[in-house]
């Protein structure tokens, strides 16, 4: 029986050997740890192990198939487990593969690799309840009316929205809408009775021809002007029995020039009071002269289109606004400068257009007007009005060419090209935006604005 627990003490030690020669084979130390001093026997009862002194009791030796066997990997771990033990003075040592990331933050974003959308959007009940959800942002279309004239001066037709360009303060514009479809108008017409009787009386021959030049869906207001301006109509149909007689009672005689004054209180001799001399230095015996009292002209041409401005301001924007002038272009004694009139009408989408009849008409006279040649003070605005807002101006000195010039001006406006682009500047500095509108196409005109000023009307 001793001898049993003797040979089973002997396995034991044996193995945990191996164990030891294993491990260090691995890390490539020779040492080996030392074996344990005691061991459980099969029985329960613990006993000593023996040390081997001769070749005698090793030879009695047998081995075991059941004995466990060391693998270079177990003792390895064993070893690599032993320098994890906590040390005193010393924290656990976590090796680099095993620490572990911090979890993901947990966000609302949908996964494009993601399954579709499950849930189904909130659909409104109704027209009411969407506009609950509907994303309000102000913008501002400029609206660009464009006449494309070749060399002879025919409006050029058949061009799309790609021969055109359009630039704002320099910088390109995306052009959002294009339009070769008449549009209905809106005509203030402006007529100059400060005139002299002669041009009065071709003006006046004239008007009559002015209803035809437009149609039904049109509308028009009459103004007229010398020293101050009158308001004969607001705006009706082109086409009702209102407008010939509003035309007809504009009409006016004209002015005439200053004669010679050569008696009454006002003459040569001086003031007087009943044939008296109102002031005794003056000579009341001296010969009567032929002096030419000229009186002082008054033509309010700038307030007269200030006013019809205000009216034609109040007409939809789908509508075009024109300003229909017939003058000789003479601006004395007006309240409004050009540079104010200019701006509003360039900041409210109105174009003046115009027939110059008179001096202005006459070759020579009216083309040093239009000229504008240095130190000569020019009287004729409505050139710059024309120019400023993109209108067009004919100079006609028979009532048949005047005639002919309103159905002219009238078709022009009529069938122009209407750009549209929306403007990326804000309206809140109000300052000038310059315009210019190109057709790649050579040889031809482009009469359109040259500018505008923003205003909050102009944001949809």
């Amino acid at each position: 029986m001793v001898g049993k627990q003797l040979a089973w003490s002997l396995v034991a030690a044996v193995s945990l050997a191996g164990l030891a020669v294993g491990a260090a084979q691995q890390t490539g130390s020779g040492s080996l740890p030392d074996s344990p001093t005691a061991q459980q026997s099969p029985s329960g009862s613990q006993t000593n192990s023996p040390q081997t002194s001769g070749s005698g009791e090793s030879g009695s030796l047998q081995s075991v198939p059941d004995a466990p066997s060391a693998t270079p990997n177990q003792g390895a771990d064993n070893l690599r487990n032993l320098t994890r033990q906590v040390a005193p003075g010393k924290a656990p040592v976590q090796e680099p593969d095993q620490v572990q990331a911090p979890p993901a933050p947990q966000t609302n974003a949908p996964n494009p690799d993601g399954p579709p959308q499950q849930e189904a959007p909130y659909i409104p009940k109704n027209a009411e309840e969407a506009k609950q959800f509907v994303i309000r942002q102000n913008v501002t279309y400029i609206p660009v009316p464009v006449t494309v004239l070749d060399k002879n001066h025919h409006q050029v037709a058949g061009l799309t929205y790609r021969d055109f360009r359009i630039y704002e303060n320099g910088q390109r514009q995306h052009i959002a809408f294009f339009s070769v479809d008449p549009v209905p108008l809106s005509v203030a017409f402006v007529i100059d009775q400060s005139m002299p009787k002669d041009t009065m009386k071709k003006v006046n021959d004239s008007l009559s021809a002015i209803q035809g030049a437009f149609t039904p869906q049109d509308e028009a207001a009459v103004f007229t002007y010398g020293n101050g301006v009158t308001r004969q109509t607001t705006f009706t149909a082109t086409q009702g029995d209102r407008l010939p007689a509003v035309f007809e009672r504009s009409k006016k005689e004209g002015t005439e020039m200053g004669g010679p004054q050569t008696g009454g209180p006002l003459g040569m001799q001086g003031p007087s009071i009943n044939g008296k001399a109102v002031d005794p230095n003056v000579n009341g015996n001296a010969r009567p002269g032929f002096d030419l009292n000229i009186p002082r002209e008054a033509h309010t041409l700038s307030d007269a289109i200030l006013e019809a401005a205000k009216e034609l301001q109040s007409r939809p924007p789908e509508r075009r606004r024109v300003i229909y002038v017939i003058s000789d272009g003479k601006d004395v004694r007006s309240k409004a400068t050009v540079r104010e009139v200019v701006r509003f009408l360039q900041g409210n989408q109105e174009t003046v257009y115009g027939t110059m009849v008179g001096d202005a008409a006459t070759w020579g006279i009216g083309y040093l007007d239009r000229v504008h040649l240095p130190l000569i003070p020019a009287e004729n605005v409505l050139p710059r009005y024309a120019t400023a807002t993109g209108g067009v101006l004919e100079a006609q000195f028979s009532p048949d060419g005047m005639q002919r010039s309103f159905a002219t001006i009238a078709k022009e406006i009529r069938t122009q090209y209407t750009l549209g682009f929306y403007s990326h500047v804000p309206t809140i500095d109000g300052r000038y935006r310059t315009l210019d509108v190109h057709v790649e196409r050579p040889n031809l005109d482009v009469i359109a604005r040259h500018g505008y000023y923003p205003t909050a009307t102009m944001q949809r």
